[in-house]
C-alpha cells in the first residue's frame, strides 16, 4: 500500500468525519429549533438520494441498480433509517460528543451480530476489545447517578442497528457492488422516512429548508468522502482516523452551545477510542492479506 494513498485515505476519511459532525451539529440545531426529528430524517434522505442519484447514474445507468436480492437491501434500509431516527433524537436531547460517542460502539456490536447471523468466530482480542468498550459506555451513561439520561440508551440502540446494517451490507457484498447498495439504501430511506410525516403537524419554513439542504449536500460529499478513502486503502490500516468525529463535534458542542465535557465523558472516550484502535490493529495483519475488491459503502449518518 503506497504511503501516498494512505495518506490521501487518512486525509479523506478525517474530512468526511468533519462533515458528519458538522451534519449533527445543523440537525441538532434544527431541532432546537422546533423541526420534528421525522422531518429531518425524511429531508436527510430524499435530499441525499436526490443529490447522489445522478452522480450515480452517470456512472453505469439504470442497469447497474438491478438486484436479485431486495430483501437485503429492504433490511439494510429498514435498520438503517430506524438508527438514524434514534441517533437524530439523541442529538437533539444530549451534548454532542456524547451522541457521537456511543454511535461510536456500532462496531463493538458488529461482530456479536455478524457471530449471531453469519456464524462469525469472535477472536478474544474482539471479545476484550467490546468488553473494554462498553466499560467506556458505562462511564459516559453513568447509570444510577443522578446524571444518567436515559435517552442515552437510545443512542445505544441506534449503535446497535448499524451494527445490523452494516453486517448485512457484508451478506450481501458478494453479488452487489457498493454504487447499488448506495441507491437501494437512499431509495428504501426515503419510502420508509415518508410514512411517519402524516402525523407531523409543523414542516419547515424557508431558513429552515436552507439547513435541510445543507444536511443533504454535506451527507452526499461526506459519503463520498469515506467511500473513496476505502477505496484507497484497506479499512484496518485507516479506520483509526474514524474517530477523529470525537475531536470534530466535541469541539462543535463546545464552541456552538458551551457543552463541557465531564471527566467521566473524557475517560470513556479513552476507553472507547483505545479499544476501538487496539481491535483495528489487531485486524490489520488480516486486512493485509486480503484484497478488498467492494470496499463498504459509507453510511453518511
Amino acid at each position: 500500500m503506497p504511503n501516498d494513498n494512505l495518506a490521501r485515505a487518512a486525509l479523506l476519511l478525517m474530512a468526511g468525519e468533519l462533515l458528519l459532525a458538522l451534519m449533527a451539529a445543523m440537525i441538532k440545531h434544527l431541532s432546537l429549533d422546533g423541526l420534528p426529528t421525522e422531518l429531518i430524517v425524511f429531508f436527510r434522505n430524499a435530499l441525499g438520494l436526490a443529490f447522489l442519484l445522478p452522480i450515480l447514474l452517470s456512472t453505469g445507468g439504470l442497469k447497474q441498480l438491478k438486484t436479485q436480492r431486495i430483501g437485503l437491501h429492504f433490511l439494510r434500509a429498514s435498520t438503517g433509517v430506524s438508527a438514524m431516527f434514534c441517533f437524530f433524537y439523541t442529538i437533539a436531547h444530549v451534548p454532542l460528543a456524547d451522541a457521537i460517542l456511543v454511535k461510536m460502539t456500532a462496531p463493538f456490536f458488529l461482530p456479536i451480530t455478524a457471530m449471531i447471523w453469519l456464524g462469525d468466530r469472535i477472536s478474544l482480542r474482539t471479545w476484550a476489545a467490546i468488553f473494554i468498550g462498553f466499560i467506556g459506555v458505562a462511564f459516559i451513561l453513568r447509570p444510577g447517578s443522578s446524571a444518567f439520561n436515559p435517552v442515552m440508551l437510545v443512542a445505544l440502540l441506534s449503535a446497535a442497528l448499524m451494527g445490523i446494517a452494516k453486517v448485512s451490507i457484508r451478506k450481501m457484498a458478494d453479488t452487489e457492488p457498493p454504487r447499488r447498495i448506495v441507491f437501494w439504501f437512499g431509495a428504501f430511506s426515503t419510502l420508509l422516512s415518508a410514512g411517519p410525516l402524516f402525523w407531523v403537524d409543523v414542516w419547515p419554513g424557508l431558513t429552515q429548508i436552507k439547513w435541510l439542504l445543507a444536511i443533504g449536500l454535506t451527507a452526499t460529499i461526506a459519503q463520498i468522502c469515506m467511500t473513496t478513502a476505502y477505496q484507497l486503502a484497506s479499512p484496518g490500516r485507516v479506520g483509526i482516523y474514524n474517530y477523529t468525529a470525537v475531536i470534530w463535534a466535541a469541539s462543535l458542542g463546545w464552541f456552538v452551545w458551551g457543552e463541557a465535557l465531564h471527566w467521566t465523558t473524557l475517560a470513556g472516550t479513552a476507553l472507547i477510542v483505545s479499544a476501538g484502535i487496539w481491535n483495528l490493529r489487531g485486524h490489520l495483519g488480516s486486512a493485509k492479506s486480503t484484497t478488498q475488491t467492494n470496499p463498504p459503502p459509507a453510511d453518511g449518518k
